[in-house]
């Protein structure tokens, strides 16, 4: 438990909103736990959870995409990285008359923003989506406006299933889109989608459910069209784990078997080492402990995925040099 020097701490984070929902639930669950301890998060994208960091100008951050080498050496806060959940990006959208799951491939999803499929009844998503009548509706990309995780696992897989977007827009926390209209946050995202017939974008699972909206299944590996579930990404992660470094940097986008989907990743929060202040260290390390015990058991219910047992294993190590 936590010792009483680190117990009146108020803590500032901020950083991906991928992982936001989970993040304020267990925020405010850890506080009431810990009479004391407030930790206040602001949900502003991987790329300020990054920056901030490193600056020193929040206690901790959090990121949807692991931190270059390059970037962490030029920090003026040193930090780590720690898993802490997975989850799915899923393609959402809004097509008027049509309220079945879409099957999107990612070579088609790519394409789409990349400009060139314009129209919801073209002639690759019909072949997807036998029996579905599609609208000659023009198709509104969203993307996300600022620098994000989500992006970054976005185009990640983008870049692994398109040559011609591997080629010509590649895999980063914001980049050059060719087609669409920008929105700031996934709840940026999830609301513009919602409020324009004929968009389509991709937000964090979790923002699908909370926002009632329509989400379709990517085709993986293996072939098979999934839609985005902790099973699909528990599977994606396995496939991936055994080539999972002790920094915890991996890619596990588009990963092998039959049962990945294959929009899916870690998630983490990037720890100072050593805090300037120690007590509040202590809350923080006092934090993750209670995170892998309680937080975890949490995680399927939201709509994300626990982390795997080997990496909840490792991350108990990583924890005890938090200072």
């Amino acid at each position: 438990m936590l010792a009483g020097a680190a117990g009146a701490q108020k803590i500032t984070a901020a950083g991906a909103t991928f992982p936001n929902p989970i993040y304020n639930r267990w925020f405010t669950e850890y506080a009431q736990a810990h009479p004391g301890v407030e930790i206040n998060y602001q949900s502003l994208g991987s790329g300020a959870g990054i920056k901030q960091t490193s600056e020193g100008t929040v206690d901790f951050g959090a990121s949807d995409m692991p931190v270059a080498d390059d970037v962490v050496s030029a920090a003026k806060v040193k930090f780590i990285q720690i898993p802490t959940v997975l989850g799915a990006v899923v393609p959402v959208y809004n097509v008027p008359g049509v309220s079945k799951p879409l099957n999107f491939s990612g070579d088609v999803i790519a394409d789409i923003y990349l400009g060139n499929i314009k129209r919801w009844n073209d002639g690759r998503i019909a072949k997807d989506n036998p029996g579905v009548s599609l609208p000659d509706k023009q198709i509104v990309p969203v993307y996300r406006s600022e620098g994000s995780g989500t992006t970054f696992i976005f185009t990640d897989y983008l870049s692994k299933v398109s040559p011609e977007w591997s080629s010509k827009v590649g895999k980063n926390s914001a980049v050059k889109w060719p087609a669409g209209v920008g929105a700031k946050g996934s709840e940026g995202v999830s609301g513009m989608v919602r409020q324009t017939p004929g968009s389509f974008g991709y937000v964090e699972l979790i923002y699908a459910i909370q926002n009632k909206m329509e989400y379709g299944t990517v085709k993986n590996a293996a072939g098979k069209f999934l839609l985005g579930t902790p099973d699909g990404v528990t599977a994606a992660a396995a496939a991936s784990a055994k080539t999972m470094q002790t920094d915890y940097r991996v890619s596990i986008t588009n990963a092998a078997g039959p049962a990945s989907y294959p929009i899916s990743s870690f998630t983490y929060l990037l720890i100072p080492k050593p805090f300037a202040d120690p007590a509040k260290g202590a809350a923080v390390r006092d934090f993750l402990t209670w995170m892998l015990e309680h937080g975890e058991g949490e995680a399927s219910a939201m709509g994300y995925a626990p982390l795997p047992a080997q990496v909840q294993t490792m991350v108990k190590k990583t924890i005890t040099t938090v200072k």
